[in-house]
This record gives structure tokens, sequence and C-alpha cells, in this order.
């Protein structure tokens, strides 16, 4: 009997819809992430408050405040956290990276869930930026 494998990461899934949450949890959890589901933005601020996630994903409609507010939020509290955007209205409300404030905006289609490990996976893998060095006050002239 072997020892089932670590947690490669923490996700936080936010939807409201419960039918989807269920099914990328499911798909995210057979890789061996840890995935935490809220049905609620605010839901999901208080979990992010409490405990560190690698990842979110989060859809964009959604009835107390819509994915973009919730990303705002969510990169006050964190700005390095990556965050992937799940919606249908990708394409009708021009949805895209600049618009959202998401690492990756995905639309809801029969290759969703492709897309969805694609792109969990390019940005776990992504290696974080090191900050720059300050720089140099005060450096002496050589002549």
């Amino acid at each position: 009997m072997s020892s089932p494998k670590p947690p490669v990461a923490a996700i936080l899934m936010v939807d409201d819809n419960k039918d989807g949450l269920t099914a990328r949890k499911h798909v995210l959890d057979e890789l061996g992430h840890r995935t935490v589901t809220a049905s609620s933005a605010k839901a999901a601020l208080d979990l992010f408050a409490a405990q560190k996630f690698d990842l979110v994903v989060t859809d964009y409609k959604m009835p107390d405040m819509s994915g973009i507010v919730l990303i705002q939020r969510l990169r006050v509290l964190n700005p390095a956290v990556p965050v992937i955007l799940i919606s249908g209205f990708v394409t009708v409300l021009g949805l895209d990276e600049g618009t959202t404030g998401a690492d990756v905006v995905i639309m809801k289609s029969a290759n969703e869930v492709q897309l969805l490990l694609r792109h969990v996976t390019r940005l776990l893998n992504r290696k974080p930026m090191r900050k720059a060095d300050p720089p140099a006050r005060g450096r002496k002239r050589v002549s």
C-alpha cells in the first residue's frame, strides 16, 4: 500500500454554479492539487485572507460580485497570486487579461478543461520574478 502523493498546489476555486465548481475541482484534485471551493466571491475572500493559496480560479458572473472585482480585491491581499478567470461571456464582453486583471482568461467551452489544466500547470511552474536590486545611492566616482 503506497502513501498518497502530497498536493502539488493549494488552489482556490470560486463559482456560484455548484456543478461547474465540482467538475473542475475533481479534475484538479485528480492531479494531486488541494482544491478548496467557494460558492461566492465573499466566501472566497474570507478563505483567501485566512490561508495561503498558490492559484485562484474564478468564474466571471456571480451574484454578489463579479470575478473582476474579486480579482481586484485578491490583488490587494496578494498581488503575486496567479488568477485564472473562466467565463461564458469572454467574446461578448471582450474579456481578456488586460481588461480583467487575470493572468489567464478561459472561455467556457468543450475544451475548457484542457485549457484549464494547461494554464494551471503553466502558471504553477512559472518562476516568481526576482525583485530588482534597488539603485545604488551615493556611489563614489572612481577617477
